[in-house]
């Protein structure tokens, strides 16, 4: 198998086991017995997690946008950090922690859901689009990255926005 090949399984792989894995952490019928009251701060981890990502992919495209591609290249490597930070840490939570529910009412309910679902479905359409896009700037296909990042960006950069929003909407129902 090429190379190539075999990139693209890893990233359908991993396209599909991401949101699978988050669906069973949300689903499960028992959560991993944990006693720790530092999990109890992993949700505002990961609100500040979604705002420096969102600021990296900022400063990023103002960086492409001014021709400071080594400076973009930086940005846009700490976003896919972060990406992965959050995982690890988003992870963490849910498989420890029963899912808080959201105690708005009226119109900020019906707002706080439509976030919270967009976000949760164009989060799992991203995946493959930034893994793809830093594949083919990794290999120095400039081409077929600028391509790919005029879809991946605003979503990426929606799904990091939308993420602080339902933070910061949940975070008053937070039990601790």
């Amino acid at each position: 198998m090429s190379s190539e090949k075999r990139t693209k399984w890893i990233i359908g792989i991993l396209s599909v086991l991401i949101p699978v894995a988050v669906a069973v952490l949300l689903f499960m019928p028992t959560k991993v017995e944990y006693e720790a009251d530092w999990i109890y701060f992993l949700p505002h981890l990961i609100g500040m997690i979604n705002t420096a990502t969102a600021l990296c992919l900022i400063i990023a495209l103002v960086m492409v946008r001014k021709k400071r591609i080594e400076y973009h290249r930086l940005f846009m490597t700490l976003a896919f950090i972060l990406g992965a930070i959050f995982l690890v840490v988003y992870i963490t939570y849910h498989s420890t922690v029963e899912s808080t529910p959201f105690g708005g009412e009226g119109m900020v309910r019906s707002l706080y859901y439509f976030f919270l679902l967009s976000h949760i479905l164009l989060s799992i359409g991203v995946v493959p689009l930034v893994l793809l896009s830093f594949n083919h700037a990794l290999k120095g296909r400039i081409d077929k990255h600028k391509k790919i990042v005029k879809f991946t960006f605003p979503i990426w950069l929606y799904v990091s926005i939308s993420g602080v929003i339902v933070y910061l909407m949940i975070s008053p129902y937070y039990q601790f």
